[in-house]
């Protein structure tokens, strides 16, 4: 969202149409692009769980319901590759 109103404010400054690039504008105004968000939450090591689109079917997106299932293990199995490996059956199935 922050990238949007980024962008909507460099084409207002420089009276670009909408269907320009935005790149050479940004050039123009010796701006940069807002960096993205990054996936993880830094304190927790949490996946950061985007905004569903759609109450019916976004909530079953692989993108919303992969990093949410995620979130929900213990920490424990989300320490290494090795101990998820090891321990995911056995924290499923127990």
């Amino acid at each position: 969202k922050l990238q949007l109103v980024q962008n909507t404010a460099a084409r207002i400054l420089t009276r670009t149409r909408k269907f320009e690039h935005i790149t050479s504008v940004f050039a123009s105004l010796h701006w940069l692009h807002v960096p993205p968000h990054p996936l993880r939450s830094q304190e927790a090591d949490l996946l950061i769980i985007p905004r569903a689109k759609t109450k019916s079917l976004g909530n079953r997106a692989f993108s919303y319901s992969a990093p949410l299932l995620w979130n929900k293990l213990p920490a424990a199995l989300r320490d290494s590759i090795e101990m998820f490996k090891s321990q995911l059956k056995t924290h499923l199935f127990s």
